[in-house]
């Protein structure tokens, strides 16, 4: 039986992502990590379907960054919100994210989170995906005002922070890896990253 690897020897872990939410998700599991901006085209493919665009992103900005740190383990993902099979992105200002909420007022959407590690030395490499089924409310257009005026999730796809004052607008949520519609599925996480030989504990 061979000793166990001293902490040195274990790979360093860069999560390809701007994200400060996918930051602050993966700091919960206390390994030390860096961040790089992956520099990703995120402009969806003609016809392309919301959880495919998803699993595209996250594979492409793991092996963009992993390019640049071979032997790292790497993690990328990305989230789509899914309503009725057309991809909506981030809203990036308000009057985009009104018109997002007015659309999914008393609707079903599907977060589609997308989930990629790598490791180029090793060869290591898994995808999943982490759909999250969100019911909202039916929303009239004074509650839609209010949110959007007290915590402007125009960088959120979905244009609603489920972890903050977002959670008011919704009916259910239904997931087996609950961090997932926030950005980052952590469950996934835990378990690729112990399959690349990063055990969080």
């Amino acid at each position: 039986m061979q000793p166990p690897r001293p902490a040195s020897a274990a790979r360093p872990l860069v999560l390809g992502s701007t994200s400060v939410y996918r930051r602050e998700l993966l700091s919960r599991l206390r390994l030390p990590f860096t961040v790089e901006p992956p520099h990703v085209d995120e402009t969806p493919h003609a016809g392309e379907a919301p959880a495919e665009l998803a699993r595209r992103l996250a594979a492409a900005k793991a092996a963009a960054v992993a390019a640049r740190h071979p032997g790292a383990v790497v993690i990328g993902s990305d989230q789509v919100a899914d309503l009725d099979g057309e991809p909506l992105g981030k809203p990036g200002n308000h009057a985009n994210a009104v018109s997002q909420l007015r659309r999914m007022s008393g609707r079903t959407v599907i977060f589609q989170t997308a989930l990629a590690v790598l490791c180029l030395d090793s060869g290591f490499a898994q995808h999943d995906l982490a759909p999250v089924r969100v019911r909202f409310r039916t929303l009239d257009d004074a509650e839609i005002e209010a949110y959007l005026r007290a915590e402007q999730p125009y960088d959120c796809a979905g244009s609603a922070k489920s972890e903050g004052l977002g959670i008011a607008l919704l009916e259910a949520i239904e997931s087996d890896d609950p961090t997932a519609l926030v950005g980052l599925p952590l469950i996934r996480t835990c378990r690729m990253l112990r399959a690349a030989g990063l055990p969080v504990f």
